[in-house]
């Protein structure tokens, strides 16, 4: 963590001199120096000033972060017993418990070898409630601590007393925490502190951002007529990072996200390695390397796995191996991604592609945890798609550039969410509580009139709730003034804080229609289903699960039900989800990549030549054009349409092309969605309809599919009903937790549903309902993304009508009709449907 220069390197801008005695006797006495933006951070922020520090890892950040705290506090010095409550006065935020964790172990080694009277505690979720409650008597002098405890210390009485001392507040991986209702919750507690200690100063600190500015802003408090932003630290260099694509004899997987081909070749580097980080994208993933890890761990290994659905005392178990370098690798997901300073890690193994560059520098950095070393690397892509994803990846890293997603604008129910927590501090007056929220980065443009909606909603739930005393939160005093309803209002906000909420796995149930055409009780369970897969479903729907084709008829509180189809052809097939989206970065690289002979001369063999074979089977497609190949297959005809703007926008596309495709008599009967490219089939032939309406494939990809068709489908899904769920959550509308209990999933379910039919019918403009829309535009659904590729496709759109599979369309017709087998099974059945495939494309007979 503290990464420093060596003495007899280039004495750094600033003078070292201006350090305390303990600062410079402790760096002299092991022959180092402070880095020069490490000091100009300090004088910085002696001068008053606010920072955001972007230095690449291992370049001491953290040092920089804390030295203007640990400097003032030396100067303070110790405070004698007996004297005035004294609040904290450096507040450390982390989007991880593990890292502020971390961050404490490595900062009390300094602490304690100055001999500095510093006080350092940790407050996470983990946390005894004894040791909180002793906080707010004796608080430490910095308190490292997440989001959701800032708002619940916030949402006190105490929190004036508690903060009237605050010096410094340090957002330690600033981009991960701001991009999210999370990071909205943040700025809101960010105004607040600014109100109770208003010479506060903010410090970011960050290694991959892609807007600077877009930070600095959030870190400053905002005015209606100005807009200001944070001074800005950068610090350049770093030694190159060795990155490479597994090379491997092995088949490269036309699709799948196992990467189980290549388990050999990993185990083979973690040998040669001291320690080793594997990183997968989702838990699943991470269960199953680990699994495939320990079956050929013939030489007794040393390998742990650690994610966030694991019992917390086995995750710093497994973070306390790590420190002590008692572990040859570790598979994890994000939850160790961030920070964690763990510096005798020797390599990076990515398996799977890593979906933003931004996301892979992170990644990356978790090896040799020093600037002036190189980090080194190896992406394992699971798939030929993701082996060109890789290569874009890699190229983004050696240059620099960066696809974090910008702040955005606040969310309305996390607004809800803190207005409901300052009420629980103290009564508040709305104007002044308004100029409060306004000076957030992500809510400087609420318009007055949106925040009395909020404030009514807290205050009644709204007009077609407004009867109900339930939601009665808060009252206006005879002075003007808003507080709570009750004590156990404020009990119920402190119980459920926070703006994450675990979407669950929903019963799939067999039932059957009475003679009256009604829904049968009862029936048989079938397993469990992500409820984002079936929140994108119609009644009528069909899809694959359980080796069986279903009907999708509905959900009943957290069941899915369903009923026997007889079809061989499933509308929307299965299909794995829980993944990270596609950068637009990314998808943009990939489709230059295609379209550049030069940049395609780098990737693997067996890729090249795959791509040849589409060239001289079909085409690739050229950087500004939508490619689209229809063909026959069997007793159906096919439409594949390579768009590169990731699962999410194709699942949206998929939905609304098949709606018009069905209105136009061409009867769909189902497609399937892949990160690259979407298929769509039908039992017309597509192709010849496009070859005699030349404008039938313009009128297709109309913009105006994100009109009418999208509020018809929202409308039939069940989509906006889950998402409203969530929102109603997090606003504070429904709980989760309740004194001694915890609702299950089936009573927010059911809660949520009665009280969206309810706003639906009696007020549709309702701020939840808004609130909801807002989030299925920008989250599942991928709107904006999809406008911007049907903007960028209009008048660039090329039809190719082959009379047989291409090369380039095996990989999304793999996933059609896929039913998820573990083991050497999938494998060997994808590698035989893709040989057949691929033999189709090239005219031979399947072997």
């Amino acid at each position: 963590m503290f990464s420093v220069n060596r003495i007899d390197s280039p004495r750094p801008q600033g003078d070292a001199l201006t350090l305390p005695a303990p600062f410079l006797r402790w760096f002299g006495e092991r022959g180092w120096q402070p880095r020069a933006h490490q000091l100009e951070l300090l004088a910085r922020a002696e001068a008053g000033e606010s920072t955001l520090l972007i230095a690449p890892t291992g370049a001491g950040k953290t040092l920089a972060g804390f030295l203007p705290s640990l400097v003032d506090l030396t100067r303070r010095g110790k405070i004698p017993p007996g004297s005035a409550f004294t609040g904290i006065h450096t507040l450390y935020l982390s989007p991880l418990k593990a890292l502020a964790v971390d961050i404490e172990r490595n900062l009390m080694k300094p602490v304690g070898e100055m001999g500095l009277p510093v006080r350092v505690e940790n407050r996470t979720g983990d946390t005894p409630q004894a040791k909180r409650q002793r906080q707010k008597l004796n608080p430490p002098d910095i308190l490292l601590t997440t989001p959701e405890q800032l708002a619940l210390l916030l949402a006190n009485g105490e929190a004036e007393r508690f903060f009237r001392d605050l010096r410094y507040v340090v957002f330690d991986e600033l981009h991960s925490l701001v991009t999210s209702k999370r990071g909205h919750l943040l700025s809101l507690g960010l105004a607040r502190l600014r109100r109770l200690a208003p010479d506060l100063q903010t410090i970011g600190l960050s290694a991959t951002v892609a807007d600077p500015m877009d930070l600095q802003r959030w870190l400053a408090p905002q005015a209606a007529d100005t807009v200001a932003h944070a001074g800005l630290v950068t610090v350049k260099g770093g030694a190159r990072p060795e990155i490479s694509i597994l090379r491997t004899d092995e088949h490269v997987p036309w699709a799948g996200h196992s990467a189980r081909y290549a388990i050999a070749d990993v185990y083979a580097a973690i040998k040669e390695h001291g320690t080793t980080l594997l990183f997968v994208n989702t838990r699943s993933q991470a269960e199953l390397l680990f699994q495939e890890l320990w079956t050929i761990n013939d030489d007794n290994l040393p390998i742990a796995l650690h994610h966030g659905s694991l019992d917390v005392a086995q995750r710093r178990k497994v973070e306390a191996a790590m420190s002590e370098n008692r572990l040859r690798a570790v598979v994890a997901t994000s939850t160790l991604d961030l920070g964690i300073d763990w510096g005798d890690v020797d390599l990076v193994v990515h398996v799977g592609a890593p979906k933003g560059a931004s996301r892979l520098a992170q990644r990356i950095g978790r090896a040799n945890h020093r600037m002036d070393e190189p980090s080194k690397a190896i992406l394992v892509p699971a798939n030929r798609f993701e082996v060109m994803e890789c290569q874009a990846a890699l190229d983004a890293n050696y240059i620099g550039a960066q696809d974090t997603p910008p702040v955005g604008k606040g969310a309305l129910d996390v607004l809800a969410q803190h207005v409901l927590g300052m009420a629980c501090a103290a009564p508040f007056d709305p104007i002044s509580l308004y100029e409060e929220i306004t000076s957030a980065s992500p809510y400087a443009s609420l318009p007055w009139e949106t925040f009395e909606r909020v404030i009514d909603f807290v205050a009644t739930g709204g007009y077609a709730l407004k009867t109900y005393e339930r939601y009665a939160r808060i009252r206006k005093t005879k002075e003007g003034l808003f507080r709570v309803s009750n004590p156990l209002v404020a009990q119920q906000y402190r119980l459920n804080v926070g703006t994450i909420v675990e979407s669950p796995m929903l019963n799939v149930r067999m039932v059957k229609r009475n003679q009256r055409g009604s829904l049968g009780r009862g029936g048989m369970s079938l397993g469990k289903v992500e409820e984002y897969f079936l929140e994108m479903l119609s009644q009528g729907d069909t899809f694959l699960f359980s080796g069986k084709v279903l009907r999708f008829e509905g959900i009943r509180e957290s069941e899915c039900l369903v009923s026997q189809a007889f079809s061989f052809d499933p509308k929307v097939p299965s299909y794995a989800g829980g993944k990270f989206p596609l950068s637009t970065y990314l998808a943009e690289q990939v489709r230059k990549m295609l379209a550049d002979p030069a940049r395609r001369a780098s990737l693997p063999g067996q890729v090249r030549d795959w791509l040849s074979l589409q060239k001289d089977v079909s085409m690739l497609p050229r950087e500004d054009e939508l490619l689209i190949e229809t063909f026959p297959r069997g007793s159906r005809h096919y439409m594949v349409i390579y768009a590169f703007e990731g699962r999410l926008a194709h699942q949206t596309l998929g939905m609304l092309l098949t709606r018009r495709l069905d209105r136009a008599g061409l009867k769909p009967l189902g497609f399937v969605a892949t990160d690259y490219s979407l298929a769509v089939w039908a039992l017309d032939d597509l192709g010849a309809t496009f070859q005699l309406r030349r404008k039938a494939l313009a009128d297709l990809f109309d913009e105006d599919m994100l009109g009418d068709d999208l509020e018809a489908w929202l409308n039939e899904s069940f989509l906006l009903k889950r998402t409203f769920r969530n929102c109603a959550v997090i606003a504070g509308l429904i709980d989760q937790r309740h004194p001694g209990k915890e609702k299950t999933g089936r009573q927010v379910t059911v809660s949520a549903d009665l009280i969206y039919d309810v706003l639906r019918a009696h007020e549709p403009d309702h701020l939840l309902l808004e609130a909801t829309r807002n989030d299925a535009a920008t989250g599942l659904l991928d709107i904006g993304r999809l406008g911007d590729m049907l903007k960028r496709i209009k008048g660039h759109i090329t039809h190719r009508r082959l009379d047989r599979i291409s090369p380039l369309a095996v990989p999304v017709m793999l996933e059609i009709g896929k039913e998820a087998v573990q083991g050497e099974a999938q494998d060997f059945l994808l590698s035989e449907a893709a040989d057949d495939l691929i033999n189709e494309a090239m005219g031979a007979e399947p072997l």
